[in-house]
């Protein structure tokens, strides 16, 4: 097992992800969110209270 880095920026409803693979950014709040990963991906979020979430990939690969 390697080791990682990650490391978010807030400015607002926008947030800036970095991380060893790249840089990737989301914008929505808790929940709804919407997100490009570094490697291209781009993923709806939806949380509801009590747990309950719901993601789709949109675009891109998936690992």
């Amino acid at each position: 097992m390697g080791w990682g880095f990650r490391k978010s920026v807030k400015m607002g409803p926008f947030r800036l992800n970095l991380s060893r693979s790249g840089v990737g950014h989301s914008w929505g709040n808790r929940a709804f969110r919407v997100t490009k990963t570094a490697d291209g991906r781009r993923t709806l979020s939806v949380n509801l209270p009590g747990g309950f979430h719901w993601r789709k990939t949109l675009s891109g690969s998936r690992r």
